[in-house]
């Protein structure tokens, strides 16, 4: 099925399939949404999303970006810094429109940071993630009819 050979294919990658290409294009994706993300803790919706997410805890926890001393629960993390991240709209972006580092980098960094001390992931475990998470966002965008509509509809 479509489906299986999905999961097969995305099951399937590993730190070796990441080319030096990929390396360097997913770093310069990473610090551009980091930047992006930081600028973003500045905007009103960002700080209302930060205030309200305060209600949540949780014995794992995780950064919010631009806040040394507030963390949530890595679900409530990825969504506020990706709050952050969309809140400025200066993200990349694909065509149809989508911003794929915004959706994917967030909630990478909430989980590798909700790890035990010693079970602690590798930058090049963190690429490999990001890039999974890329890749099955770009392979989403193709299967959808709605997204392939987007530039008629505007």
């Amino acid at each position: 099925t479509i489906t299986g050979n999905f999961a097969n294919v995305i099951h399937g990658l590993n730190a070796n399939h990441l080319t030096d290409q990929v390396i360097e294009r997913s770093k310069r994706m990473i610090l551009d949404t980091l930047g992006v993300g930081l600028l973003g803790t500045r905007t009103e919706v960002c700080h209302k999303v930060t205030q309200y997410s305060k209600i949540y805890s949780s014995d794992l926890s995780s950064t919010i970006w631009g806040h040394l001393d507030f963390r949530l629960p890595p679900l409530y993390a990825a969504f506020v810094n990706g709050v952050a991240v969309h809140s400025m709209d200066f993200d990349d972006t694909w065509h149809p429109a989508t911003h794929p580092s915004g959706a994917v980098l967030p909630a990478v960094i909430a989980l590798s940071e909700a790890f035990p001390q010693k079970k602690k992931i590798s930058g090049l475990d963190l690429l490999l993630a990001f890039n999974v998470g890329i890749e099955v966002q770009g392979r989403l965008l193709r299967f959808s009819s709605e997204a392939r509509n987007i530039p008629k509809r505007y």
